[in-house]
């Protein structure tokens, strides 16, 4: 009896540790395999982007030459793609475009040359004594190249604007005046740069699209109407991003934002209390690898009880919104407008009765929530084209964008249905690049 006892005994516990090693497989699969901090990954990426999207990008923002200064403490915001992150002393990186693509030279005092030289991201390391001035290696540099326009980061765009005064006073004197009057923004050739991604980037920013989704759709299982605060809501996401080792992609006070109440636009999850008949917005995003970020929405409604289905306004105001949204990815394609693909939205908005929203229809999303690129707005404060909507759409540009449907409810507040996705432009259309919301979340009550 002992050995057949210990025998079933045997064959339970492995049948046991079979499933749950099945069980954490399909986890794994599905999304809870953690993101490690893969510094290599984006090392090798920011080369290939150097190489193979910043010459294009020099072209149409029709500059020769780029001028980035990097300093400790208080950096450029592109340190990280051209390998200034770690500057102690000042350091400048330069970039000339030639025939071949981009020659790409830096400029470092010793100690952080040496790990440069080892990064191999550029074709030429400049070691100079620390604590000595950098603007005569620059002059010396760029006069061997002789660039009509030089791009520097000034700009009113932040990301574009990592050139302090005093380092552009700087670089002004030490250029002298053959070449501080060929000083222009590299606001264009950032914007240029940035937007558009490498195959190997949407694939990553594709998993953490599909990752934020499931998560928003777990999170709604959690929900007990009556009990349930949009804060727990927002605690619980909170929590399977510490499990998965992804952070915030945009203010972590801010993300993820849930509402189900009137419309407050971007803002902190509060303390209400989700109940039968709220419709639920749920904003969220995720950064992978502290590089590439997620913005994806999902929406539920609270069924009231003997509810099988939301009220038939509310399905159609879903409806709406979702068709609006897949017309607008039928209309992106390469060489159309952001104001164009705005315009869409807009006439299809009033034509079903929507109130009008003071949001654009979507913005690039990628190193950050809102990212550098075309603008895919405009059209409700200008009839034609202007600033960042009249920008046209590139192959590998990435989107997180809305159907809207927008309207005044029986209590005087106004609620938006906002439904959003990311999508990628391709070489003759768009495509998206996680499963869109097709159905309501229904969430039961008790």
């Amino acid at each position: 009896m002992c050995g057949r006892y210990s025998f079933q005994r045997s064959i339970k516990l492995l049948l046991g540790t079979i499933i749950l090693l099945l069980i954490a497989s399909c986890k794994e699969k599905i999304i809870e395999q953690p993101f490690p901090a893969d510094t290599n990954l984006w090392k090798s990426i920011r080369k290939e982007r150097i190489q193979k999207l910043l010459p294009d990008a020099m072209k149409l923002a029709g500059v020769d030459a780029w001028i980035i200064i990097c300093r400790e403490n208080n950096n450029d915001p592109l340190a990280k793609f051209v390998g200034g992150e770690n500057a102690g002393g000042t350091a400048a990186f330069l970039f000339f475009r030639n025939d071949e693509g981009v020659r790409s030279v830096a400029i470092s005092p010793m100690g952080e040359a040496t790990s440069l030289k080892e990064v191999n991201l550029h074709d030429e390391v400049v070691v100079i004594e620390r604590g000595s001035p950098i603007g005569g290696k620059i002059l010396d540099i760029v006069s061997k190249y002789d660039p009509e326009k030089i791009a520097i980061n000034t700009s009113d765009y932040g990301i574009a604007d990592g050139l302090s005064y005093t380092q552009k006073e700087y670089l002004s004197e030490a250029l002298g005046s053959k070449y501080k009057h060929r000083l222009v923004s590299s606001f264009d050739l950032v914007m240029e740069w940035l937007s558009v991604k490498l195959p190997d980037e949407i694939k990553l920013m594709k998993r953490a699209a599909e990752i934020t989704a499931q998560i928003e759709v777990d999170a709604y299982k959690m929900v007990i109407p009556g009990k349930t605060k949009d804060s727990d809501v927002a605690k619980y996401i909170k929590g399977r991003m510490s499990e998965i080792n992804v952070s915030d992609a945009w203010a972590p006070d801010q993300n993820p934002s849930v509402n189900s109440g009137p419309d407050r636009g971007h803002s902190h999850s509060t303390e209400k209390v989700i109940q039968p008949g709220d419709i639920i917005q749920l904003d969220f995003g995720i950064m992978i690898y502290d590089t590439w970020c997620s913005d994806i929405q999902r929406f539920a409604y609270v069924l009231k009880p003997g509810e099988t289905e939301p009220p038939k306004e509310i399905k159609k105001y879903f409806e709406f919104a979702k068709e609006g949204h897949r017309k607008v990815l039928e209309a992106m394609k390469p060489g159309v407008t952001g104001w164009a693909i705005d315009k869409i939205q807009r006439e299809w908005m009033e034509k079903n009765g929507s109130m009008s929203v003071m949001w654009g229809t979507g913005h690039p999303v990628g190193y950050w929530a809102h990212d550098a690129g075309p603008s895919l707005g405009g059209a409700a404060y200008s009839d034609k084209p202007v600033g960042n909507s009249a920008r046209l759409l590139r192959e590998g540009q990435t989107f997180a964008y809305d159907g809207f449907y927008k309207w005044v409810r029986e209590d005087g507040t106004e609620k938006t249905i906002s439904v959003e996705e990311m999508a990628v432009v391709t070489e003759t259309g768009a495509e998206y690049m996680s499963k869109p919301q097709e159905e309501w979340i229904l969430i039961k009550s008790n």
